[in-house]
């Protein structure tokens, strides 16, 4: 069910509901993957999640600008400063408080949104600590959310980079129409037993870099791998895991 077909005479029958809020980027995705890549993902999977979370959910329509300044010089990239980023997600929480509702879920599908969605939820938290015991505001991307499933798939990659095996997959399944044929992905490493600029392997820490600083090409990983039926895998799996979520989220208590 989405928010902006209701009228707001509706509303506040429907506050009882989670309110899910995808969340993308418009940035680069290297040369064979569309600058809208993050925010495809996440309106394909948020409409099967809605699909299947008809009478316990309402989901607003996809933010589809992002915190992606560390893309910026790779042309077409629309960013949002950290702070103004912060910005948008406490007023959207602070709205949709106002109206009623106490459980929102941000459903993100952009790994530059985590960092600053945290820390605006919580500055909305800490508000409402003592007079909103019962409000919850959660983020959660999908390819985390469902890592382990996605993980045991048996696919190249054990989890996502950029412009990678498993976007592209995804991108074959949502829009194969825009995906190109040349894929060419940085892949390299450094003799460290935390940290690898390419991404491949698990890094132990965060180590701040610009994305042309590690890829001259905007992609990582392993795109040529890249298969429609992979996509699908990833597509379904991951919504099973998020509509799992929704369901729990939606019964969970008042902490005391």
């Amino acid at each position: 069910m989405q928010l902006g077909t209701k009228t707001w005479t509706e509303i506040p029958g429907l506050t009882e509901r989670v309110v899910v809020c995808p969340i993308g980027a418009l940035e680069q995705h290297g040369h064979h993957l569309p600058l809208l890549t993050d925010s495809f993902i996440g309106g394909e999977i948020a409409r099967r999640v809605e699909a299947a979370t008809e009478e316990i959910a309402l989901f607003t329509p996809m933010l589809w600008v992002g915190a992606s300044h560390h893309h910026l010089s790779f042309p077409g990239t629309v960013s949002l400063s950290q702070a103004t980023y912060r910005a948008v997600i406490e007023d959207m929480a602070e709205s949709l408080i106002s109206a009623g509702f106490r459980k929102l879920f941000f459903l993100n599908s952009h790994s530059g949104n985590i960092v600053p969605t945290q820390s605006a939820l919580l500055e909305v938290q800490l508000r409402y600590q003592e007079t909103l015991p019962e409000l919850y505001l959660s983020v959660g991307s999908w390819f985390e959310l469902a890592l382990p499933e996605l993980a045991a798939l048996g696919l190249v990659q054990k989890k996502v980079i950029h412009a990678c095996e498993w976007e592209t997959s995804v991108i074959q399944v949502t829009h194969p129409e825009l995906v190109k044929d040349s894929r060419p992905a940085s892949r390299r490493d450094i003799d460290s037993a935390f940290w690898s600029p390419d991404h491949i392997k698990n890094n132990r820490l965060a180590v701040l870099r610009t994305m042309k600083q590690g890829s001259e090409t905007g992609a990582f990983g392993f795109p040529d791998d890249a298969s429609p039926e992979k996509g699908e895998l990833l597509i379904q799996t991951a919504t099973d895991v998020i509509v799992k979520f929704v369901r729990e989220y939606a019964t969970w208590p008042t902490v005391p």
